[in-house]
């Protein structure tokens, strides 16, 4: 057994805190010591502990300096256990994680970041490499060069694909639930009865559409899509290996987190035994092996990348289920089902645990100490009180107080609902959401604002989109846009063209699975704002390459700048203007990438470039006249 299953994982980090993200095998919280040039940093160290399995820790350890951090300084980080043993095996286990000539991993901390790295979309058994990988390639380049080290990493969404899941990795999963003892629960309004049924029920593998809830009469909303009498509550079209509990969650994380579950998982030539997989499954079990042995082998490197660099993460729907409360019908049904809140809840706990906890401490504190209390030795103890307040939490957006600050929005959980019709897609934030933004960022010289899904999207796109919901249905196209709402994209226009507005403005966003970069200036406006919005996805996802190429084409040609077919945008009052590719065709890139954005400390210098799964760059230039 590992001492160390997953991280260290460096989380926030402020001028004088640093917090540090682990799972360990035993109960015990390592202390954390830090020291620059050889020199201990005075502070205290304090740690949270949630027990997830008899042989699973998930640690927070949090330290807290007497004094500011040196800017830009590499701040080298140990952990710590009382128990010899534990030591000596951590650190041998430790080695890994190790850059040349490194005794001890490190980071560092700016308050003027130069160098911001953001991705999205990591779907494991996708047939490609990795791009969150090449953020290992730029420190190791970084410590032969003694610099140029990258600042921070954004997750922008879709770190984990919940409700698409490839064969082996379920395999994968059950053996990490067996080995760590996760915590297995009873489930209410199921064909289970206990998530310990799950990994040999005769539908647990390929079929578990058959196990996830369904309705039995024809709402409106499901007989659009279904044809048979009981429909399932989930739209996922990829739901076949749907994760259920809360133990498959967690062993899913520490599995895309980190190599050290996996060498127990594999057979001698690197594939996963496809024991109890029905026979018909056979040849797509054999595929997503492949693609997953690749995601396996470069796992190395994301654990030891992101032990060495400042990481914050925000959800987007994957990392619960498709369509996340894409509409009031959606909702009506999900939560109105008590297998599938359970569902929704236990993906919330998972991000909590392996995502939000990391983000903003203090906030989630709350929750974190509710989990503690409802945890016993035999398992959750309060599992659906839990859930409720996961549910009704609505502070998952945070700040971080750089220059410029970074504003992370939550575009999941505060939607404006549409009163008119169940059926038309929600607005990605409300109302009073959308006014706090407004509020937090109101006189501010410039900003970085976070988005899952692109403010401006593709015209073209968002205009099938429209047409599909117009005849109900908004969940065939995934009509997920900032524009498909018309309060909320009244709303954030309107911020954008507020007086008081920030004069410079950096959009990171992803979800859409192919790589753009917009410059937005208002029209008929003197003094206008200038808006970059950089798209950078997926991290390990792509766009079908043939269909984007004709989307690309369809958008230049309907929605060039002199198309009257712009007049019908509600974007019609700016100017958006897109920076070609260095590589690639027309305005958009499709490939498996990580966003590289560099900013100027006066922040009037935006450059973009995404850095491939392949080691190649592709840049996005600005034109001239911006």
């Amino acid at each position: 057994m590992p001492q160390v299953i997953a991280g260290p994982i460096v989380r926030k980090v402020t001028p004088t805190e640093s917090h540090i993200w682990v799972v360990t095998s035993n109960a015990e919280a390592p202390q954390l010591k830090l020291s620059l040039c050889d020199q201990i940093i005075a502070g205290e160290c304090q740690s949270e502990t949630v027990r997830v399995g008899s042989f699973a820790f998930i640690h927070l350890i949090s330290f807290y300096a007497a004094d500011t951090f040196k800017d830009r300084a590499r701040i080298s980080y140990q952990l710590l256990f009382d128990d010899p043993s534990a030591q000596a095996t951590w650190e041998k286990e430790k080695r890994a994680i190790l850059y040349d000539g490194q005794p001890s991993p490190s980071f560092h901390y700016t308050e003027t970041p130069e160098t911001i790295l953001h991705g999205s979309c990591r779907k494991p058994h996708f047939h490609s490499d990795d791009a969150l990988a090449q953020v290992d390639v730029l420190h190791k380049n970084a410590f032969e060069k003694g610099k140029d080290f990258p600042d921070l990493l954004l997750m922008t969404g879709d770190q984990i694909y919940a409700d698409d899941v490839a064969g082996p990795m379920l395999k994968a999963i059950h053996s990490v639930i067996e080995r760590l003892g996760l915590y297995h629960e009873a489930l209410e309004g199921a064909v289970v009865g206990n998530t310990s049924e799950l990994a040999t029920h005769e539908f647990g593998f390929y079929e578990r559409e058959q196990l996830l809830p369904q309705i039995a009469t024809n709402t409106v909303l499901s007989s659009i899509f279904f044809g048979a009498k009981k429909k399932p509550v989930f739209t996922s079209v990829n739901a076949q290996n749907h994760l259920i509990g809360s133990a498959e969650i967690i062993a899913m994380y520490l599995l895309v987190w980190s190599d050290t579950l996996w060498p127990d998982t594999l057979r001698s030539d690197g594939s996963i035994n496809k024991d109890g997989i029905p026979e018909k499954y056979s040849n797509i079990f054999d595929k997503e092996n492949d693609a997953l042995a690749g995601f396996v082998k470069q796992l190395p490197q994301v654990r030891r990348a992101l032990a060495h660099i400042p990481t914050y993460m925000i959800f987007d729907d994957h990392d619960v289920t498709d369509d996340w409360n894409l509409t009031r019908g959606w909702e009506q049904e999900v939560y109105g089902n008590p297998l599938s809140k359970r569902m929704i809840g236990n993906a919330l706990i998972g991000y909590l645990l392996c995502q939000g906890w990391g983000n903003a401490p203090k906030k989630v504190a709350p929750l974190i100490a509710k989990v503690q209390e409802s945890i016993s030795e035999d398992g959750f103890t309060a599992h659906d009180e839990v859930i409720n307040d996961l549910l009704d939490f609505d502070q998952w957006h945070y700040r971080l107080d750089t220059t410029p600050p970074i504003e992370v929005l939550d575009t999941r959980t505060q939607r404006w609902r549409s009163e008119s019709n169940m059926n038309k897609p929600s607005g990605l934030m409300d109302w009073e959401a959308l006014c706090d933004f407004q509020h937090s960022i109101i006189g501010k010289e410039s900003v970085i604002v976070v988005s899952a899904a692109p403010i401006y999207g593709v015209k073209v796109i968002e205009a099938i989109q429209k047409v599909f919901t117009f005849f109900g249905k908004a969940l065939t196209v995934d009509a997920e846009n900032w524009m498909a709402h018309k309060g909320t994209a009244n709303v954030i226009l309107n911020i954008f063209r507020h007086y008081k507005t920030p004069p410079e403005f950096i959009i990171l966003s992803g979800d859409v699975h192919y790589s753009f970069v917009y410059d937005v200036r208002l029209r008929f406006r003197r003094n206008s704002p200038h808006i970059t919005q950089f798209t950078c996805s997926g991290l390990k996802n792509a766009f079908p390459d043939g269909l984007i190429k004709w989307l690309d084409r369809l958008n230049r040609v309907l929605y060039r700048s002199k198309s009257p077919l712009n007049l019908f945008t509600r974007r019609r009052n700016m100017s958006v203007k897109a920076r070609e590719p260095s590589k690639g065709y027309g305005e958009l890139f499709n490939g498996c990438a990580i966003g590289v954005l560099k900013i100027s400390q006066k922040n009037t210098d935006v450059q973009c470039k995404a850095l491939l799964s392949n080691g190649k760059e592709v840049e996005f230039p600005a034109s001239k006249d911006d």
